[in-house]
């Protein structure tokens, strides 16, 4: 992918849709143009609103699909834009689980003008199924109450911190979002399922002893749509260490009004006894937690009861730092 790029928001409903571009705003500012969004469309960057000529005019490369809905969907009224970014001779970048490659008006298109169209979601080689052999190396996992509570941010936030300590750390990317801000990684749940724990270990091979992989984590346990990845990156990331990522103002999980969340201490039991499967030394050693919703005073209260519970450091990776929990891996 060649920058800069344009980020299509498309007419998503939330904010949350939209937390592929949002995660590159974030940690690739320099790379972004702007946004552009179609009527109808509830999320904003806070980057400028360019269109698709305005893009060309100043030499963007590339636009990126910045969502991220349920299913992966690439909605029918994308399409128009889509194909005027390739008409302007820009390149297209999606996550999404429907392929760019698999729309044949936009794959012709493409081929004619000479422009790429990157299928980051889907991995582009094959994987053994897992072994769980101990290999050298440490690695730390982040894990969560329910999807989308900031297990992505955490891990980027924990590798920079580290970097910045002189540690060697590197962030495994194991999402379309953290793919397109990394460079790379593989899209897990792309991943047909019997190879999900080899695919990770692939990700995550042997290392230096003093080698941080720092890896991303899918879903959670306890969603009924999502567990399934989330186990498959316990067993094969074979975590030394893990961190509990949650967003305390959610009554259900999300997309599921019936399914409540999960009680802190249930949530991080069932994510040990699944993980010692492959590493029987695994360890909590922090939880992260968004509290951009809550006012200060709240904020701290609830996290002295965490710590009270739970006896590990509670940090809130945008608002306070990550430093407690590196502190906690030495």
């Amino acid at each position: 992918m060649e920058p800069p790029y344009l980020l299509f928001l498309g007419d998503v409903g939330d904010q949350l849709a939209a937390k592929t571009a949002s995660g590159i705003v974030h940690w690739r500012p320099e790379r972004c143009f702007g946004q552009l969004r179609l009527p109808g469309c509830r999320a904003d960057l806070g980057i400028p609103d360019r269109s698709i000529e305005e893009a060309r005019a100043a030499g963007v490369r590339t636009l990126v699909i910045g969502v991220a809905n349920a299913g992966g969907i690439l909605a029918e009224s994308w399409i128009d834009s889509i194909r005027e970014a390739i008409l302007a001779g820009m390149d297209v970048a999606s996550g999404l689980h429907r392929k760019l490659a698999d729309i044949p008006e936009l794959a012709e298109l493409a081929a004619e003008r000479g422009v790429a169209l990157h299928d980051v979601r889907h991995p582009t080689r094959s994987f053994s199924t897992g072994n769980g052999r101990r290999r050298s190396g440490r690695r730390l996992l982040t894990v969560g109450t329910d999807c989308s509570c900031g297990k992505m941010y955490t891990a980027l936030a924990i590798e920079r911190e580290m970097r910045a300590r002189g540690m060697k750390a590197t962030f495994r990317a194991t999402g379309q979002t953290g793919i397109l801000i990394a460079g790379d990684g593989v899209s897990i749940d792309a991943v047909v399922a019997d190879f999900i724990s080899g695919a990770v270990e692939w990700l995550t091979p042997a290392n230096d002893a003093d080698h941080w992989d720092i890896v991303e984590g899918q879903g959670s346990l306890f969603h009924p749509a999502f567990a399934g990845v989330s186990l498959g990156l316990l067993h094969g990331a074979q975590a030394d260490a893990l961190v509990l990522c949650h967003e305390p103002t959610r009554r259900h999980m999300r997309g599921l009004p019936h399914q409540p969340l999960p009680d802190i201490e249930e949530c991080m039991d069932l994510n040990l006894r699944a993980a010692r499967l492959t590493n029987p030394d695994v360890r909590f050693v922090g939880l992260s937690v968004n509290s951009s919703a809550l006012p200060a005073a709240e904020r701290e209260a609830m996290f002295e009861e965490l710590r009270r519970i739970t006896g590990l450091p509670v940090v809130d990776p945008f608002a306070t730092g990550v430093g407690p929990i590196v502190d906690a891996l030495s």
